[in-house]
């Protein structure tokens, strides 16, 4: 009996402990973290960890073998090169939003935005923080856009580079960057929101910021993770993606 009733308690507990780790394009915080909060209180016992960085170094270290439940991206490249190599469940690729980038700067800054990118050029900015277009997404949408506007040669020696978008917009917040180009979302963000200033770039100066997520072949919890990537087909989520400024199917 004693036994039994220690191998019920010992399920319980394995039951009540259930959690999916994401990987998650670090533009996506602000939303994700509304998102994971509503989701874990409508489903008692279930947790959601999330990491958030740079789209391209999570797809290394995916292929890699680091040990993620799902993968939220910044664009349909890498899950699409992970659907190819078989490294995610059959059928699970879902475009979940399109993203948008801004001019950002901080809230007491002079520069005014309604020139546009042309601000670029003002005397006064010396820095101009984008995420790595080595492997971030937002940062090839801002190399992208300067080169639309025909002013990344001139100002290609401003730019310093964060890790992530993240990081990025941290730049100008700290000081240590005169402008960013950003992502709306985080413009949007409650945490930031009061200490910037920021212009959408035109659209149509850079490619569209399509992003994707997958569920991983190698989740040990396939269930939850397409349980919780379902939830981004559903009203609630979309709608708190449209309120950070994405655009959603």
């Amino acid at each position: 009996m004693l036994k039994a009733l220690i191998v019920f308690l010992a399920l319980n507990v394995a039951c009540s402990a259930q959690e999916i780790a994401v990987a998650a394009a670090a533009d996506l915080r602000p939303a994700m973290e509304e998102i994971v909060a509503k989701f874990q209180q409508s489903n008692p016992g279930k947790a959601v960890k999330v990491t958030y960085g740079s789209s391209g170094n999570f797809f290394q270290q995916i292929q890699n073998g680091a040990p993620f439940d799902l993968f939220f991206s910044a664009n349909t490249d890498y899950p699409k090169k992970l659907e190819s190599a078989g490294l995610i469940v059959p059928g699970s690729y879902y475009e979940y939003a399109r993203g948008k980038i801004v001019l950002l700067v901080s809230a007491n800054s002079k520069l005014e935005l309604n020139q546009g990118l042309k601000i670029l050029l003002n005397p006064a900015v010396n820095k101009i923080a984008i995420a790595d277009p080595s492997h971030a997404p937002y940062g090839q949408a801002a190399v992208a856009a300067l080169k639309s506007e025909n002013i990344y040669e001139k100002v290609s020696s401003k730019l310093v580079t964060g890790e992530n978008i993240s990081q990025a917009a941290s730049f100008v917040l700290s000081g240590a960057a005169d402008v960013g180009i950003a992502s709306l979302s985080l413009a949007l963000a409650p945490a930031s929101k009061q200490q910037v200033r920021y212009a959408e770039i035109p659209a149509n100066d850079y490619p569209p910021i399509q992003q994707a997520c997958v569920v991983l072949a190698k989740s040990n919890n396939q269930k939850l993770a397409a349980q919780f990537q379902e939830l981004f087909k559903a009203d609630q989520a979309r709608d708190t993606l449209k309120r950070y400024g994405f655009e959603v199917p």
